[in-house]
């Protein structure tokens, strides 16, 4: 895909650009892999299938799969367009406005550096609202009230600071407008489903190559977090030494066997696809004024091209991580990847490849016709200080989560 397509694609009707790619397990036709689960451990299927009777008709009750599962969710997706846009940054393959909340030199037990590109709510998440631009609140620096009066009539600063929230979506709920803050609709949808599914099992066990026994116990808690045999060493509670877990099984300090067990887990699936829709409607609703001048409409177009070579890098570069999506969820792709511009009822479609290079040179090529009408891209890192009761935040619950894990490895 050129430039110059994607150009007239922007400034005449095309609806949209949209890829399909189909997918298996990359341990083999037929072979299970894990979904991500929501809440009470479910996956998210649709079109139940029941466990089916002597006759041949369904026996409402046992599930036992479902037309269609997700396998990645847009948001999934989404950050993943993201973490591939930030290191293709790191690399210096793209210049790519980023603002960093740096964290070092304040002593922490886990040290933190999280860009517009990490936060979940980029540019207006919380964790810059709260942090500093030399010495600044940063949403009363310059950079933080130029979004103060971003709409989709006058959307240049997120186009200079933050682009991706054009593509990907945003709400400023935590600006100075609270929840009445400026909302952008997401332009770029990508999303992997998976079609025929039937649900699976899983197992569970554990050998302790020291063969310890239930019997050996019970062990008790000790003052320091740790644990032991002996009663006069633990800790006591109303008199009573206290057990480690509820019953001082040598388990509950990850010593002994674990009971070998079967539950529900896993799904085997005929095929999966991941759909990327890029709305150009989406950003042809988008203007950007520069400097309080009127619109212009060869602006426009340049910022909107802009937008959509971006769209179309993050997601082919992301292609290249999308197969491991998770634990026991790597797929690999048997289709390749095809571009269509959806154009006018009747109108011919046709096909456009775009792997790593191609995308990257797409991009540059636009980001260089945006500059030429002037338009602003920061190019500098912008560098926040997290404010004190942040930094005093992020300690205490870093400190929370380390007792937690000694309390349960104890």
């Amino acid at each position: 895909m050129s430039l110059d397509t994607l150009q007239q694609a922007i400034a005449n009707s095309a609806v949209a650009i949209r890829a399909k790619v189909e997918y298996q397990p990359s341990a083999g036709v037929g072979t299970k892999v894990f979904p991500p689960t929501y809440e009470g451990g479910k996956y998210a299927g649709e079109g139940k299938r029941f466990e089916a009777s002597d006759d041949g008709k369904d026996r409402k009750g046992s599930v036992v799969g479902y037309d269609r599962m997700l396998l990645d969710s847009v948001q999934a997706q989404a950050n993943g367009m993201e973490e591939a846009l930030l290191e293709a940054w790191r690399q210096g393959l793209i210049s790519l406005p980023v603002i960093t909340v740096d964290f070092s030199g304040n002593e922490l037990l886990k040290n933190l550096s999280i860009t517009s590109l990490d936060a979940p709510h980029r540019i207006a998440d919380a964790l810059l609202r709260d942090s500093l631009l030399d010495g600044v609140k940063f949403r009363a620096s310059k950079v933080g009230k130029s979004l103060d009066n971003v709409d989709a009539r006058n959307a240049t600063a997120l186009l200079q600071y933050c682009p991706t929230a054009l593509l990907l979506g945003l709400w400023d709920s935590t600006g100075p407008k609270g929840g009445m803050g400026i909302k952008f609709a997401r332009a770029l949808v990508s999303e992997m489903v998976a079609y025929d599914v039937s649900l699976g099992v899983k197992t569970s066990s554990r050998l302790d190559p020291a063969e310890i026994k239930l019997a050996a116990g019970p062990v008790f808690q000790t003052k320091d977090g740790d644990w032991t045999l002996n009663e006069k060493e633990a800790l006591h509670e109303k008199g009573k030494p206290v057990k480690v877990g509820k019953d001082g099984k040598p388990s509950e300090t990850n010593h002994g066997n674990v009971t070998p067990s079967i539950s529900d887990g896993g799904v085997v699936f005929e095929r999966a696809e991941q759909t990327v829709v890029l709305s150009l409607t989406a950003l042809r609703r988008l203007s950007f004024p520069i400097n309080g001048a009127k619109p212009d409409s060869k602006v426009d177009v340049a910022a909107r091209t802009l937008l959509a070579a971006l769209g179309l890098c993050a997601a082919t570069l992301a292609r290249e991580q999308n197969s491991d999506l998770r634990s026991r969820c790597l797929l690999h792709a048997t289709t390749p990847a095809e571009w269509k511009i959806l154009d006018e009822p009747g109108e011919p479609e046709t096909s456009y490849s775009l792997n790593r290079l191609q995308a990257i040179d797409l991009f540059n090529a636009a980001l260089e016709a945006a500059k030429a009408v002037k338009l602003p891209w920061e190019e500098n890192e912008v560098t926040l200080k997290p404010s004190p009761q942040l930094v005093e935040l992020v300690r205490r619950s870093q400190n929370l989560a380390a007792k937690q894990t000694l309390d349960t490895e104890a």
